[in-house]
């Protein structure tokens, strides 16, 4: 049994690797943004960014270890099934928005995706929406309606608005479809094993897609680009995961969709600082908006914290 004293360091372990992790993400779209001024386009900027991080998912998933149960072949075509979706197709789908709209804007749409989990949920498993949870809607798409209404300022092209926001909404509906689909495997396998496996997968499906378009050359760029996908895949994508894993471990869902919503807003700060995007009243109090909405689904009730 653990001492009080062991707990409380156990906590507070948990809180800093939730806060840094969900920092860590937040910087994904500033990277990609980045990396689209030295003119990279989203297919070779996708397969640099998993050949870089494939060694570490690797390392990860030694790091996890091996299943206490092998691996059915229903299991395997799961795991293959929402590698593609979630870490394949999702990620490609948010790396081609973001070159139409802002990073702050994407990241917020892409923070929608628990509210897509409560619709695919009341849709296919016939979970009823309470009060609550449609207030939560209510409160997260008028919050979009709101930063997507000042998104259509900064630009000359609305279509290509538009066409940047359905992307990243699409990017938000493969990971929402990911979550409801795969929450059986990754409760049997652990969050950052399946992660790991997913990733290591999805690695296979964004390399058959730049070879199908692209030469081999095609991926010799210039060390900035480089230098920004190595930040990318080290700092924004694998760390981060391991680090929401390990936060997740210590603190439990609820305390980490709390700490979570510093992400968007440090999206907007990063984006503000490093790409001079800026940070209307309208657009902040959207934010607002859509972070409260998403943690009126996300912070559940005390009596039902544990499913």
């Amino acid at each position: 049994m653990q001492s009080a004293g062991t707990e409380r360091r156990s906590l507070y372990i948990g809180i800093a690797c939730a806060i840094a992790g969900s920092i860590a993400f937040s910087l994904k779209p500033v990277l990609v943004k980045a990396a689209y001024q030295h003119g990279v386009d989203t297919t070779t900027l996708l397969a640099l960014r998993m050949l870089f991080a494939a060694p570490l998912f690797a390392l990860m998933a030694w790091w996890a270890g091996r299943p206490e149960t092998g691996f059915s072949c229903r299991e395997i075509l799961g795991i293959t099934a929402l590698g593609f979706l979630g870490y394949y197709l999702g990620s490609f789908l948010d790396l081609a928005g973001l070159q139409y709209i802002s990073a702050g804007f994407g990241r917020l749409i892409l923070y929608l995706y628990p509210t897509l989990v409560l619709l695919l949920s009341a849709a296919f498993l016939q979970q009823p929406l309470q009060r609550r949870q449609l207030t939560s809607l209510g409160l997260s798409y008028a919050g979009i309606t709101l930063v997507f209404s000042a998104e259509t300022q900064l630009g000359d092209r609305l279509d290509l608005t538009i066409l940047g926001a359905l992307l990243v909404f699409c990017s938000a509906v493969t990971y929402a479809v990911y979550l409801v689909a795969g929450s059986r495997l990754v409760h049997k396998f652990g969050a950052m094993r399946f992660s790991a496996y997913a990733s290591l997968i999805a690695t296979g499906f964004v390399l058959a897609h730049f070879l199908a378009i692209r030469p081999p050359q095609a991926l010799i760029v210039t060390g900035e680009v480089y230098g920004l996908v190595a930040i990318l895949a080290v700092f924004a994508t694998v760390l981060p995961l391991w680090l929401m894993a390990e936060g997740l471990k210590r603190i439990g869902a609820n305390q980490l969709s709390l700490v979570g919503c510093i992400g968007p807003l440090a999206t907007m700060v990063f984006a503000w600082g490093f790409l001079g995007e800026t940070i209307s009243p309208v657009q902040f109090g959207g934010a607002v908006l859509v972070l409260a909405g998403v943690l009126i689904i996300s912070l559940k009730p005390q009596s039902a914290a544990a499913r």
